[in-house]
């Protein structure tokens, strides 16, 4: 992996383009008041699961960062749902903010975001973590899915 760009700012770009397109070219609205205040909660989940997964890769002194080598394998809390929590986080704030929205355009960008971490940056981690972790990791992604 070359680029030391970290996925959280291409969470912060993708963010700020989901809000910059739903105004500056609104089309037909996909989820419409009040059941746009789900992406409120939706929102908020992914903010706790982010939050949940950075702690405890501070808890156990590993790093978050996806070109880096980690120190320890990580498999509670969020993690024994998915391999990718952060991600999955991430990706639940952006499209909480794409049903809060509403708008049609706005609900593209959380697909673009999970599309680019599957490209970029979750092969280059989960190789590091099978040469790093061995049968461990392996059986570690038998048991919990990538994602959910």
């Amino acid at each position: 992996m070359k680029s030391k760009v970290l996925p959280p700012t291409y969470f912060t770009v993708i963010l700020v383009l989901l809000v910059g397109v739903h105004f500056l070219f609104p089309i037909a609205r996909a989820v419409s008041t009040p059941y746009n205040y789900i992406g409120l909660v939706l929102a908020a989940f992914g903010i706790i699961i982010t939050v949940w997964a950075d702690h405890l890769f501070k808890q156990k002194k590993t790093t978050v960062k996806p070109h880096e080598i980690p120190t320890a394998l990580v498999t509670s809390g969020p993690f024994s749902i998915s391999r990718h929590p952060m991600y999955l986080g991430m990706a639940a704030i952006l499209f909480g903010s794409a049903v809060l929205l509403g708008s049609v355009a706005a609900l593209a960008f959380p697909f673009t975001f999970i599309i680019f971490m599957e490209l970029k940056f979750i092969p280059h981690e989960e190789r590091n973590m099978s040469e790093k972790f061995g049968s461990e990791y392996e059986k570690y992604k038998k048991r919990v899915r990538r994602w959910i």
